[in-house]
């Protein structure tokens, strides 16, 4: 084996660690790392880089992976949904061997999935302590020779409460992400080279969001092509799939990051318990669901009102309605991805969301599969994804099934 194949196969493996890794114990929240905390004055553009330093990996002390990979955290310039600038943290892994397919080599705008509200929750954290759960899927890409940018969303890592499912905010940093990747000195990348977007769940959202958006949003992005996987595009239909499950902390994680978005106090919503509970999940990961595992709302409302009756009244009708997805055409075609065993996300949203991109005259191409629920449906999107992204750089035709939805 060549020292390159040995360097490639290893950083791989740490890179795809973490998913066999049992996940940290829940953790008070801590005062930001000096890296995250965002400047009295932001750069001029979305997507500039205001600072950026080495990304090491816990698992890999002798560091191994920067044979392969040039790995950096960045913080960098978005905008929230009411376009205030806002300072966002991420990761850029850039593969070291020399491009080979054809053209540039191409960038993936990786949103990752549910990573939970706290901090410490950034996967540029989780990434660099091996907790990531997608890095087994990052691994992939990364072999394939693209780059990736990921982003920690808003408020997650940096400061203020990670606005969970915010469409906009979402959106803006999964776009800005790539923009500063291409902007990062070193990284090899600039406007010119095609991109990807990608992610699954929360991460299926970003991505669905960042391909709407992107014509009007960031139009310079040579955007060519984007997997939603199991996409929330409609979130109404969540607190009656998964209240009182093992996911049910996802409703009130999204109660959480829009009612801090749209400035709610959802404290007179709450009772006692409600308010305890609240406040324990605002320091939250993914592998803390445990805390509030088959719970149900009506348990913690001041009226005793479910979460799906709440979302009908107003402040939360509106603030709900705002994060569909699926009434803006795509900027470029959308492989869609969804099991019809989902027990998180109902296939039927996902198809609806195909179905409206369709009528928009969007290129989308829906893959229904059968993977035992939510996290095997996540199995199923990363073995479509490889095909499909060759498919678009390599500047293919892309398939649609808009002929028989």
């Amino acid at each position: 084996m060549s020292s390159r194949r040995l360097a490639m196969s290893v950083a791989a493996a740490v890179v795809a660690l973490p998913l066999v890794l049992a996940g940290p114990a829940a953790q008070a929240e801590e005062a930001l790392p000096p890296f995250y905390v965002a400047p009295a004055t932001l750069p001029a553009s979305n997507g500039d880089v205001i600072r950026s330093e080495p990304l090491g990996f816990l698992l890999d002390p002798a560091d191994l992976s920067s044979a392969a990979y040039t790995s950096k955290r960045v913080l960098y310039r978005s905008t929230n949904r009411t376009g205030k600038p806002i300072a966002v943290s991420g990761s850029v892994l850039v593969p070291k061997a020399p491009w080979i397919g054809p053209g540039k080599r191409p960038v993936i705008g990786y949103a990752v999935g549910t990573q939970g509200i706290g901090d410490t929750c950034a996967p540029s954290r989780q990434l660099s302590e091996g907790f990531e759960y997608e890095s087994i899927f990052m691994a992939g890409l990364l072999l394939r020779g693209y780059a990736i940018a990921m982003t920690d969303y808003e408020g997650l890592g940096t400061a203020g409460m990670h606005t969970y499912m915010d469409r906009e905010s979402q959106g803006h940093a999964v776009l800005d992400m790539v923009r500063a990747a291409q902007r990062l000195p070193g990284s090899g990348l600039d406007v010119t080279h095609p991109v990807g977007l990608y992610g699954y769940s929360q991460g299926g959202a970003g991505s669905a969001s960042a391909v709407e958006l992107a014509p009007t949003y960031a139009p310079e992005l040579r955007v060519r092509g984007a997997v939603a996987g199991a996409v929330p595009a409609d979130l109404r239909a969540l607190p009656g799939a998964i209240d009182g499950s093992i996911f049910s902390e996802f409703t009130w994680f999204a109660i959480a990051g829009l009612t801090a978005s749209y400035g709610v106090d959802m404290m007179p919503y709450l009772n006692d318990a409600g308010r305890a509970m609240y406040d324990e999940i605002s320091d939250d990961c993914v592998f803390d669901l445990f805390n509030t595992a088959f719970t149900t709302s009506s348990d913690y409302t001041s009226d005793g009102a479910d979460l799906a009756e709440l979302i009908t009244r107003e402040p939360f009708r509106t603030m709900i309605d705002d994060q569909a997805i699926g009434r803006r055409k795509p900027s470029a075609p959308v492989l869609v991805t969804h099991s019809v065993l989902d027990d998180v996300v109902p296939y039927r949203v996902g198809e609806q969301l195909a179905k409206d991109w369709c009528r928009r005259g969007a290129k989308v191409r829906l893959s229904t599969n059968v993977s035992p629920g939510h996290v095997g449906g996540m199995l199923n999107n990363a073995t479509e994804v490889y095909s499909f992204f060759e498919a678009r750089f390599a500047g293919l035709a892309a398939l649609s099934s808009c002929w028989r939805l």
